[in-house]
C-alpha cells in the first residue's frame, strides 16, 4: 500500500474497523434472538428460522459492507443454487474469516459445521443451534449428520483444507468430504473464492490496515459426481481447486 497521510489513514481503519463492529452488533442480536425462540420453535420449524435468518442476516451485512466503499463482496454465481432441489456439497477454498458468511449469504437452505466451543457458546452459538447446525466434536457423528442433512436436501458448505489458506496455492484436504459424498449419494459443488487482499487470512493482525477496498469474487467450479473410491476423487477435487484458485497466500 503506498504512504497515506495519518488522518487518512486513521479515518480509513475507523472505517474498516466500523464494518466489523457491524457484523459484531449483527451477530449478537440474532444470536439473541434465536436464543429466546430455540425452546419455543419445533425442531423444524427452527432449523428453517436458523437458516434463513443467518442467510440474510448475512446478506444484510455484505449489502451495508459495500455502502462503506471498505468491503466488496461479488458472490451472485451462487444464487444459481439457491432453488436447486435436492442435497449438495458446496465446497471452496478458505482464503479469510469471512468465507462461510460469504456462502451461507446466499444459500438459505445452507448448513455448516462448527467447532465444539463455538456451538456450546451460550451467545455465540445460538444462531447455530437454532439452524441446526452440526457440530464437529466426534468425526463419526460429525458425518453421520452431514449425511443425514443432505438426504433431506439440504446444502452442506464444507472448506476441506479445514482451515485458513496458509500454503499457495491451497492446504492438504482433510478427509471426509467425498466420504460423506459417497455416503449421501450426492454431488460435490465446488466453489473459488478470489481475492487480492490478506486481510483476515492466516497470519494477518486483525488491527493491520490492508490494500483498501477489500474485494471478493465468488465463482462457481466444475461439479464432481460422488465416487466409490473416496480417496482418488479426494485427490481430483484437491488438484482441480489449486489449479484454479486466483488467491495471494497471506502475508502479515
Amino acid at each position: 500500500m503506498k504512504l497515506l497521510h495519518l488522518p487518512l489513514l486513521i479515518l480509513l481503519s475507523l472505517a474498516l474497523y466500523g464494518v466489523l463492529l457491524l457484523l459484531g452488533m449483527m451477530s449478537t442480536i440474532w444470536n439473541t434472538v434465536a436464543m429466546l425462540l430455540y425452546p419455543l420453535l419445533p425442531r423444524l420449524r427452527g432449523q428453517v428460522v436458523g437458516r434463513a435468518g443467518i442467510a440474510y442476516g448475512y446478506r444484510l451485512f455484505w449489502w451495508l459492507a459495500s455502502l462503506t466503499g471498505m468491503i466488496r463482496l461479488h458472490a451472485e454465481s451462487l444464487d444459481v443454487l439457491r432453488h436447486e432441489p435436492g442435497g449438495l456439497i458446496v465446497v471452496a477454498n478458505h482464503p479469510s474469516l469471512l468465507d462461510a458468511l460469504m456462502l451461507v449469504a446466499r444459500l438459505p437452505r445452507g448448513v455448516c459445521i462448527m467447532k465444539a466451543s463455538l456451538m456450546r457458546n451460550v451467545f455465540l452459538g445460538a444462531g447455530a443451534r437454532l439452524a441446526r447446525y452440526i457440530c464437529n466434536d466426534s468425526p463419526r457423528n460429525m458425518i453421520r449428520l452431514a449425511v443425514a442433512e443432505l438426504k433431506q436436501g439440504s446444502q452442506l458448505v464444507l472448506f476441506p483444507e479445514g482451515t485458513r489458506t496458509t500454503q499457495a496455492p491451497i492446504n492438504d484436504f482433510r478427509p471426509g468430504v467425498t466420504l460423506i459424498a459417497k455416503l449421501a449419494g450426492v454431488p460435490i459443488q465446488t466453489v473459488f473464492i478470489d481475492t487480492e487482499s490478506p486481510y483476515l487470512g492466516k497470519g494477518w493482525p486483525i488491527w493491520k490496515l490492508p490494500p483498501l477496498p477489500i474485494v471478493f469474487r465468488v465463482r462457481l467450479g466444475e461439479r464432481f459426481a460422488p465416487s466409490e473410491d473416496a480417496d482418488a476423487l479426494l485427490k481430483t477435487l484437491h488438484g482441480y481447486l489449486a489449479q484454479g484458485v486466483h488467491c495471494k497466500a497471506p502475508m502479515a
